[in-house]
């Protein structure tokens, strides 16, 4: 198969086999409630390993409980059993050659476990770790317990895309319309999409006109006149028309199979942090081994004590090298701070990620959608003597009330805010791609572009420089004019949340590099930048420019905060 669908689950799969190499980035994407009910249990199991406990029972002076050994040795099984999770990562890492603390753990575990059941059965060794191994678990469990939680109402990257996806399609078989599968799709199938729908496959148009959002594709905030031989890419969306598309790439080829692939390969790569502290945990590993070893080495060979004794020596090396707090801590520390960041608006999806953010010297920025609000709204209107402000929205919004089209909806949306009544016009037409005519209050208007004044042979010259200015500023400019002249006009473009502007000043005042990246246009990209005192923006990227962008920036040292909000800034962000 070559299937969108069926490549994320292979990706989602090779992604899991990455993370089960290195225990913290696998056992975060367990279920909290398994470990949290794994730590319960423990935790009840853990009372009569307590009460059969040789130095615990002394200590409360207790009396001899019969059989407290085979009780002790039968809880143990019990617990060990909820250990088997960490030999299992313990495996990976030793697969991988990559010996880190799941290794550590299982070798102390095992060897501990081992050793007190040899002790059980010949009495006259009289030396069992099973309270040492039963607690090093319990211990272990909640911190992965917190971790889990800390982490589990992250969505994953590969099923974010996904989302993008229709899961059905209008396939056209002998121009009869059947509904299929989008992973039924291949290649030079031909597919209809009507308006208000999801592309389900890149392809060609083959017949139809539409506006085509292609947002959180490409990051374009203005949707785009799409028509016979243009392309269209899976997952943008069929605003005000229906479209007969030839697919032409499915599955790993796909734009949104790319997309999956660079998340995949950005999922791979670890940061600098990352890879010292398994290098640490390593080391420690080695250590602890070799220690071991030379602790039966020394007290038998050398200082001439029994190898039973040696052995309980070495054991107990093992089990003390076991970062217990570390495996409680870390966990502890991080849920304290995401529920911090919770509180404070923040949610982190990787924790890895809070110890290298101190050290951020970048950030980078998306425009569509995250400096600014990602949806067409009125910026500018501006009008002759002869009619108010007001006065044009009024005849504009009344016009534009029976048009689909985007920027006639967010010129009805702009009037309503504005408390502007808007009434029933007549004698309504729309003309495709250039605008609509129509009476109001008995006097005819038309509303629309400047190809739209020209049909009419009517001038702009009095809006002339206004219209440059807005144009080259990346707006989008709707004439409004009776049949003799123009009376004014009003701008469109995706606004900057005032968010934005406190955002940019508080980084510059921390002396952080600020930049920003957009597959918009250079024009809407140079006001964007320009209005938010940007000195450092490209225009015109897609996914793996800004992946590239990204990658660059941190070859050459930098620690890079990405911050966007679209599916396509996916494989940057990660």
């Amino acid at each position: 198969m070559d299937h969108s669908h069926h490549e994320m689950k292979e990706m989602s799969h090779d992604k899991s086999k990455v993370h089960e190499g290195h225990h913290r980035g696998a056992m975060s994407h367990g279920s909290s409630v398994d470990y949290l009910k794994r730590f319960w249990i423990v935790t009840f199991l853990l009372v009569p390993l307590f009460l059969t406990n040789e130095m615990f029972m002394t200590a409360i002076n207790l009396g001899p409980i019969p059989f407290s050994k085979w009780i002790g040795l039968g809880v143990a099984t019990a617990i060990f059993s909820f250990s088997l999770v960490f030999f299992k990562h313990a495996w990976h890492e030793i697969k991988a050659r990559s010996y880190g603390m799941m290794t550590l753990v299982s070798l102390a575990v095992g060897s501990g476990y081992i050793f007190s059941i040899v002790s059980t059965l010949l009495p006259a060794i009289n030396a069992e770790f099973y309270l040492e191994i039963g607690t090093l678990i319990w211990v272990l469990l909640f911190g992965h317990y917190l971790e889990a939680r800390s982490t589990s109402r992250a969505g994953d990257s590969l099923q974010e895309v996904a989302k993008l996806l229709p899961k059905k399609a209008h396939k056209l078989i002998n121009n009869i319309e059947e509904e299929v599968d989008v992973a039924e799709l291949v290649e030079n199938d031909i597919v209809l999409v009507k308006p208000g729908e999801k592309v389900p496959s890149d392809g060609i148009i083959e017949r139809g006109s539409a506006r085509v959002d292609e947002a959180l594709i490409s990051g374009e905030s203005k949707p785009i006149n799409k028509q016979e031989g243009d392309t269209v890419v899976a997952g943008s969306i069929c605003l005000d028309g229906s479209l007969t598309v030839r697919v032409t790439r499915v599955g790993e080829h796909s734009t949104v199979g790319q997309i999956q692939k660079l998340i995949f390969e950005a999922q791979k790569t670890k940061p600098r942090s990352q890879k010292i502290a398994d290098k640490a945990s390593s080391i420690l590993t080695l250590i602890a081994g070799v220690t071991a070893l030379l602790t039966i080495l020394v007290w038998s060979v050398f200082l001439g004590h029994p190898f039973v004794f040696s052995l309980t020596l070495a054991i107990t090396v093992l089990v003390i090298a076991c970062p217990h707090a570390l495996g409680l801590a870390i966990p502890t520390v991080t849920t304290i701070t995401t529920s911090l960041a919770i509180k404070n608006g923040v949610f982190i999806k990787n924790l890895a990620k809070i110890e290298t953010l101190k050290k951020a010297d970048y950030v980078v920025f998306d425009k569509t959608g995250t400096l600014t609000h990602g949806q067409f709204g009125v910026t500018k209107i501006v009008s002759t003597d002869s009619l108010s402000e007001n006065d044009i929205l009024a005849v504009t919004g009344s016009l534009e009330k029976h048009s689909s089209h985007v920027i006639g909806v967010s010129i009805v949306e702009y009037a309503k805010t504005k408390g502007i009544s808007l009434v029933e016009p007549t004698e309504f037409k729309n003309i495709a791609g250039k605008g609509v005519y129509g009476e109001v209050h008995k006097t005819a208007y038309i509303v629309g572009n400047k190809a739209l004044m020209d049909d009419y042979k009517l001038s702009i010259e009095s809006l002339s420089k206004v219209y440059k200015e807005l144009s080259s500023a990346g707006s989008t400019v709707v004439f409004i004019a009776d049949t003799k002249k123009v009376l004014g006009i009003v701008a469109l473009s995706d606004e900057i949340k005032a968010e934005s502007y406190i955002a940019i000043r508080a980084l510059k005042k921390m002396n952080i590099n600020v930049a920003m990246l957009t597959g918009d246009s250079s024009e809407v990209a140079q006001s964007v930048a320009h209005e938010l005192d940007i000195e450092e923006f490209s225009a015109g990227v897609l996914p793996a420019d800004k992946y590239e962008y990204v990658k660059k920036l941190q070859n050459d040292g930098h620690t890079v905060v990405m911050v966007g909000d679209g599916v396509n800034d996916a494989p940057s962000l990660t």
